[in-house]
């Protein structure tokens, strides 16, 4: 609130979003503020949010704009896989906060529609995050772009080297400030109940199946290693009856947030994703998270069961290793000090699995029809927003063609937010001629016949 330079660590889930947010808005001039008639530089960008990914964009973004309702403060949210035109639209109308990824952020501002000769507080969100993902150099881009005089805050629920260092360079005697009990050593929220458990790769369909009954369940975040299995697995539990959506890289950004829009509002109450999620996002009542396999680091396992027992709400945790990741899941227990050395080995009819999960017994892997509830994944809009780098089909000449015809009906049949794949531009060129077609005309000699001339002509 006094404008010094802050780092700021804590556990997961236990709102830094806010804990940046108000000080960063208190220091912004508004439109509704006594000052703004006479601000020189009314309409630029006065603070700047990096994140490292477009879901937690989305969500900064919408939290701000709750928190900062009253004050009338313009909040942009600016990410990749969108169309640049209503960012760029906002932008020239005018804005006070804008919330980004590095890219798209870079992008804008080399294009010169983001200005950032005003930007007087930055705040670099889930640093450590940005670092794996290798955008250290995107940010170190973006603040060399930034006024010298500014408020720097950044915070994180992990503390890496490099991450200390990149403060040192960019900060001046920042203040450390770490929200953790005196009393617990663990980076992970005493309100989470963690099972671990060692389970068959053809059996964990049928165990998570089982799991997602168990009584009491709200919604439930299942965690993949791959793009493939995400798709695979969120198929699988649709098919069982579970209300299910994906969000993984494969999916185009309209078709993530259509996911998570139904995920938040109910609609489904499963969702399948990648660690595209495992960072900030914060849904309401999320009771149960599943690591389908065993994640790679601690860090990410932090984060990833960090989505429940979120603002003091308690949770559950399930991991479930595969025999060839036991070494690596020893060393994530040995890092955080956890008590699960040796996964129990796990089936879909173990009695532990009913019994410390509350669990009914004699249910299948099925769910009945009477529990199928929730409007699914359809029920929620498709938004169009003019993603970059899709290629829209055309309508055929003749129309004959199932390539040729509309995206609507191009998709029908498919998993929604599945782009139908389009045809290449050399398909529409006319058809290459055959070997025999490609020979020269008849009135021609042939070529072998026209070098022994020519052989003969010169030897003459």
């Amino acid at each position: 609130m006094t404008g010094k330079d802050l780092i700021g660590q804590a556990k997961t889930g236990t709102g830094k979003t806010l804990g940046f947010g108000i000080p960063l808005l208190t220091q912004v001039i508004g439109p509704q503020s006594p000052d703004w008639a006479d601000f020189a530089k009314a309409g630029k960008p006065q603070a700047l949010v990096i994140v490292p990914t477009r879901e937690l964009a989305i969500q900064v973004a919408s939290d701000l704009t709750q928190a900062s309702k009253k004050l009338g403060i313009r909040v942009l949210s600016v990410y990749g896989g969108k169309s640049y035109e209503p960012q760029i639209s906002a932008l020239t109308e005018g804005v006070e906060v804008v919330v980004g990824t590095p890219g798209r952020l870079i992008d804008l501002n080399k294009q010169n529609y983001l200005n950032l000769g005003a930007v007087k507080v930055l705040v670099l969100d889930e640093a450590d995050e940005m670092l794996d993902m290798g955008f250290l150099p995107d940010v170190e881009t973006l603040v060399s772009k930034l006024p010298s005089t500014r408020q720097t805050m950044l915070f994180s629920a992990t503390m890496p080297g490099q991450i200390v260092a990149l403060a040192r360079r960019y900060m001046t005697q920042p203040t450390h400030i770490r929200a953790t009990d005196p009393t617990s050593d663990s980076s992970i929220v005493d309100a989470i109940e963690q099972h671990v458990w060692r389970a068959h790769q053809m059996d964990k369909p049928e165990l998570i199946a089982r799991v997602l009954q168990a009584e009491g369940r709200g919604l439930t975040m299942i965690f993949c290693r791959t793009k493939r299995a995400a798709s695979s697995l969120a198929d699988d539990l649709t098919s069982r009856g579970f209300a299910c959506a994906a969000v993984h890289g494969d999916l185009g950004q309209g078709a993530r947030e259509q996911a998570l829009r139904a995920f938040r509002s109910g609609k489904v109450d499963v969702l399948v994703a990648t660690d595209v999620a495992a960072r900030g996002i914060d849904v309401a009542d999320v009771t149960h998270v599943i690591n389908y396999e065993c994640p790679e680091d601690d860090k990410t396992y932090v984060h990833r069961i960090g989505r429940t027992g979120r603002a003091g709400n308690s949770g559950v945790a399930i991991t479930m290793v595969d025999w060839p990741d036991t070494a690596r899941w020893q060393m994530i227990n040995r890092t955080l000090g956890l008590a699960f050395h040796d996964p129990l080995e796990t089936y879909s009819s173990s009695e532990h699995v009913y019994k410390g999960l509350n669990i009914p017994e004699g249910i299948t892997g099925v769910l009945p029809n009477a529990q199928r509830t929730r409007d699914g994944l359809g029920a929620e809009r498709l938004e169009d927003l003019g993603e970059t780098g899709v290629r829209k089909n055309k309508s055929s000449r003749d129309g004959g063609s199932s390539q040729g015809r509309s995206s609507s009906q191009g998709n029908k049949g498919r998993p929604s937010g599945q782009k139908t794949p389009s045809r290449s531009s050399d398909s529409a060129a006319p058809r290459t001629a055959s070997k025999s077609e490609s020979a020269e005309p008849a009135s021609r000699p042939p070529r072998s016949e026209r070098n022994r001339s020519r052989t003969r002509a010169t030897e003459k």
